[in-house]
């Protein structure tokens, strides 16, 4: 997506601070390490399908009342946990919160115009993301090399170790920011190709809820990223995510088309993801458990 309205001054400022946070020292970044309590901030042994991807990360997301302070009670959301700020890095908080924000409108602007496809009004789905909805952003860093010992390298597989194992993404839609190293592919009736990465532009895919709400019209893309072997890589994807009382089920169906779907609770989906990604705990949830027939 070109012509989104994302200031190339901001796109230049979140790349920079992005780059600044996991230039830190590792103590650093580990002193905001994420929780299962408390899934916000940094992370070096994410899973995807129960296997450790390559990279390190940062999450984040909105301040629901920035009145207060942002480890008040009410600003600490129930799956997602609150915000931690690295102190030594004066810009960073700011610059990632005008981000958000036009992510928000960004994601908004997208829905509008998919429901319209899907013969709705344009804000048939706006009200599962006002006031309040889960979105959050996440700054990635896929290293040239692992910086956890062997005991804990990521795993291998027949491309090696994989930077980010395929999956698709669980929400609404997620709007990306990709550097010029490449590496990211998506699946494409049966072969996997490259996401050429074009300056200043976003990448957006369609989430498992996507493909619900639309009754399998939209689906969710099964997407990777292969490993840099000359330069590290890094992206910022947006994660465009309902409120978590959000029920959402097939709109686009009709006498031809019945529904596809049982009717998923947002909320607890999330949260089994969330563990999924945080440790094994198990099967990682998907879609298709709650497909009908």
């Amino acid at each position: 997506m070109v012509g989104h309205g994302v200031a190339d001054d901001l796109i230049g400022r979140m790349w920079a601070e992005t780059h600044r946070f996991f230039d830190q020292p590792r103590d650093a970044k580990q002193a905001l390490s994420r929780t299962k309590e408390n899934p916000r901030g940094y992370y070096d042994r994410e899973l995807t399908k129960n296997a450790r991807d390559l990279k390190e990360v940062f999450d984040y997301a909105a301040i629901l009342h920035p009145e207060l302070p942002e480890d008040h009670p009410d600003n600490r959301a129930a799956v997602d946990g609150s915000n931690r700020w690295p102190t030594d890095l004066p810009d960073f908080r700011d610059t990632m919160l005008e981000y958000y924000s036009e992510c928000e409108r960004l994601g908004l602007e997208i829905l509008g115009a998919l429901c319209l496809d899907l013969g709705l009004a344009r804000q048939a789905l706006f009200e599962h993301f006002a006031p309040e909805h889960t979105s959050f952003v996440r700054l990635n860093h896929y290293p040239l090399t692992d910086p956890l010992d062997s005991a804990e390298a990521a795993e291998a597989t027949d491309l090696g170790d994989m930077a980010l194992h395929h999956h698709t993404d669980a929400g609404a839609l997620t709007i990306l920011l990709q550097d010029d190293v490449g590496g990211l592919q998506v699946l494409a009736d049966g072969d996997w190709i490259d996401v050429t990465p074009t300056e200043g532009a976003f990448v957006i895919n369609v989430g498992d809820m996507m493909q619900v709400w639309s009754n399998d019209r939209y689906e969710a893309n099964l997407h990777r990223v292969r490993p840099t072997k000359n330069r590290a890589r890094y992206s910022i994807p947006c994660f465009f995510n309902p409120s978590y009382e959000t029920d959402y089920a097939p709109l686009a169906t009709g006498p031809d088309d019945p529904p596809h779907y049982r009717t998923i609770n947002w909320g607890e989906f999330r949260q089994a993801r969330t563990d999924g990604d945080y440790a094994d705990f198990g099967k990682e949830i998907q879609i298709a458990d709650f497909r009908i027939g």
